[in-house]
């Protein structure tokens, strides 16, 4: 079998394991870690977007064996080498004090999508950023598991803005061999390749690996000269619009991906299926058991009692329903192996209060699991009301449904300058500890003066950004000059900026702060105390409300009325996000309540010292204190408009232009440490993976 660094013959042995480093995504969350890579040149770092495989591939011998040479280079490389090396394979961990003995048989944990970085576009939206935040702080806490997706060759989408505003959907092709991703082989020297079972015409899945510290993920691509052409596209993007073509994407994901661990010889103990897409995994769990002698119900008890369920989505419509046909076409051969009839197979996956709308994936996965939860505390409201006919006997409030609140993967989401101010006035281990709010009234030590620094510097270095990205696309791909202008080269870094970044949905309400066009422009237009929103996100490619309420936001971003005061940034990914984020002065969400299950761009925005402007919806229920942002009681309809105006001209505009006289809005920044403090600790990834291990885990450990 071929060394990692046998692909990369261009380096030299003295920083040989700069291979392996690149091939494993614990750099994407340790700054030193992406700096030994930065070092080796500064340039083809940014220009490969930040992905050490590319760059390490297209850099010369020359420059390579000038850094091996480097007394400080060397002992920066072998400071990270042995950070790495350490936390990759200590046993000294969190779940092991306070759990189980971390050789048990791993949580196997099923998502259609992960966010894990922009060198790998496996993610549409917050569904896929919450699976990647939640298994890099498994690896933190020493959590076993093993992660199972899709490898999609074709991404989500690479969005172009037409010059009329309409969003074109292009594939993002991901080139494989330059990713931090690798084939899974088998003794013979060849790619891993495994049938997924019952499925005619025969289907096969190649089988990729990222590894993210820890945590092997284990992705499937369908994509591969054995299969017929439709096959091929299984796997080609997310969330395909077919229905009968979703259908058999989602069995690949679920029985595939027990196959694909099997073939993989992993056994696992415990399942967890983040939302509804992936399970048909307990289907094909129960067979097995069915298959070595157990009668169903029992089979059914047991996968019941080792399974957890996270479910995101707060609508009906939201949840996947196959129609009754497709059902049978793909899964007739299989009720026998279960020793079930037509209809007790599909009373599975039925609605009560619609049992002739199909078979739904959501109710298969809810009867299935022994432990269900929402996603924050509202959520959890919502669900228990919206799936309570499941359990007729039982009132709303006795529905087995709880919550454990999502939270953010803290060392990937903060910014490095400003880690390192925490790292001076929280202390220098603050990283280690950080669920535990004591560590974070230490941020009132932060002088004014020095937090706010750090803040305009990555505001400065978010509008450079988007006028960088303005000028190559202008340069490079020859747009129109109406794009480039409402792509952000006019915006201020002097002026208070708000941000709206996230998926273009209709029920997050892009365009609710343009309903009085008159009054928006004059708080833009305000001479001595100027407003500018920056606007990114992507429509589903089959979502035209979503791509009209983008338009609209375009068209308006272009009016000369609104003194190049509105931008909208073309292509929203990871990367952007982490800008966004990091740099703007107010994050702004105002869905139609209780339509945000938690929505954990506001706690990225928060951790890093920009305040939300927000609805009381998803975690912002939780969240707000009063002084840590601010918040309002939505209607759910354009009334929800003015109170929005009326904060913002009362409150937080007045705020923010009150200035001392070293120009440090003092009473802003007083926010932006209450933002701090209420997001670090609560709403932190670590703390929602310690819940679902002590509160889930532990207990499903023992039934496995």
């Amino acid at each position: 079998m071929k060394r990692i660094a046998d692909s990369f013959p261009n380096i030299p042995d003295k920083i040989s394991e700069l291979a392996e480093l690149a091939y494993n995504l614990w750099w994407s969350w340790h700054p030193s870690a992406r700096m030994l890579f930065k070092l080796l040149n500064r340039v083809a770092w940014k220009e490969s977007g930040h992905n050490p495989v590319q760059m390490l591939r297209e850099l010369s011998p020359e420059t390579l064996n000038v850094a091996s040479e480097q007394a400080e280079y060397l002992r920066h490389y072998d400071v990270v080498l042995a950070r790495f090396h350490e936390e990759i394979q200590t046993k000294v961990c969190w779940f092991a004090a306070n759990v189980a003995d971390p050789s048990c048989l791993p949580v196997a944990y099923f998502s259609a999508e992960y966010g894990l970085h922009h060198s790998l576009p496996f993610y549409a939206g917050g569904l896929g950023f919450l699976a990647g935040d939640y298994v890099k702080e498994c690896s933190d806490l020493g959590i076993p598991m093993v992660a199972v997706g899709f490898m999609y060759p074709e991404g989500y989408l690479l969005q172009k803005i037409r010059v009329d505003g309409w969003q074109d959907d292009i594939d993002e092709i991901l080139i494989r061999d330059a990713a931090p991703i690798r084939r899974v082989m088998t003794e013979k020297d060849e790619q891993l390749i495994v049938k997924v079972p019952f499925v005619d015409p025969p289907l096969y899945v190649a089988v990729w690996k990222v590894d993210v510290g820890r945590i092997p993920l284990y992705l499937m691509d369908t994509d591969i000269d054995m299969n017929d052409p439709w096959n091929r596209k299984i796997s080609a993007h997310l969330y395909i619009g077919d229905i009968e073509q979703r259908l058999r994407q989602e069995m690949v994901l679920g029985i595939g991906g027990i196959a694909m661990l099997n073939a993989l010889g992993i056994k696992h103990s415990v399942l967890h299926l983040n939302e509804g897409h992936p399970a048909f995994a307990l289907l094909e769990r129960i067979r097995e058991r069915v298959a070595e002698g157990m009668k169903f119900q029992d089979a059914v008890e047991q996968v019941r009692a080792t399974t957890v369920f996270t479910t995101h989505t707060p609508v009906p419509a939201g949840h996947d329903v196959f129609p009754f046909h497709f059902m049978d076409k793909y899964f007739s051969h299989c009720y026998p192996f279960l020793g079930l009839s037509r209809d007790a197979f599909l009373r599975l996956g039925i609605h009560p209060q619609d049992p002739s709308a199909g078979f739904n994936m959501t109710s298969l996965a809810l009867g299935l699991s022994g432990y269900k939860n929402g996603v924050s505390k509202k959520h959890g409201e919502v669900t228990r009301r919206m799936w309570q006919p499941l359990w007729p006997d039982r009132k709303e409030e006795e529905v087995p449904i709880g919550h454990i609140t999502n939270g953010i993967h803290v060392p990937t989401w903060i910014e490095p300058k400003m880690e390192l101010l925490f790292n001076k006035y929280l202390g220098q281990n603050w990283l280690e500890d950080h669920d535990n709010p004591v560590v974070w009234e230490l941020i009132d030590d932060i002088p004014n003066a020095a937090l706010w620094q750090v803040h305009y510097w990555l505001k400065t270095k978010l509008i450079n950004f988007i006028r960088e990205q303005a000028r190559i696309r202008w340069s490079h791909n020859k747009v129109n000059p109406v794009n480039v202008i409402t792509g952000g080269v006019l915006l201020d870094p002097t002026t208070l900026t708000i941000g709206f970044a996230r998926r273009f949905a209709s029920y997050k309400r892009a365009g609710l702060i343009f309903k009085n066009i008159e009054r928006l422009a004059k708080i833009l237009n305000n001479r001595w105390e100027p407003v500018q929103i920056i606007f990114a996100g992507k429509a589903h490619p089959s979502d035209d409300e979503g791509k009209r309420i983008l338009q609209r936001i375009f068209s308006l971003a272009q009016d000369p009325s609104f003194g190049g005061r509105i931008a909208f940034v073309e292509n929203y990914n990871e990367q952007l996000a982490q800008y966004m984020v990091h740099g703007v002065d107010l994050w702004l969400n105002n869905p139609i309540p209780p339509l945000e299950a938690c929505g954990t761009s506001g706690m990225k925005a928060s951790l890093n010292g920009v305040p939300q402007l927000s609805i009381f919806d998803g975690w912002w229920i939780e969240g707000f204190n009063g002084k840590n942002g601010w918040a309002y009681e939505g209607k759910g309809d354009d009334r929800d408009a003015e109170p929005l105006y009326d904060i913002l001209e009362r409150e937080i505009v007045p705020l923010y232009y009150v200035l001392d006289e070293d120009g440090v809005p003092n009473g802003w920044t007083e926010v932006m440490k209450e933002a701090i403090k209420g997001t670090g600790a609560f709403f932190s990834s670590r703390r929602m993976a310690k819940a679902y291990a002590l509160d889930y885990y532990q207990n499903a450990f023992r039934s496995a």
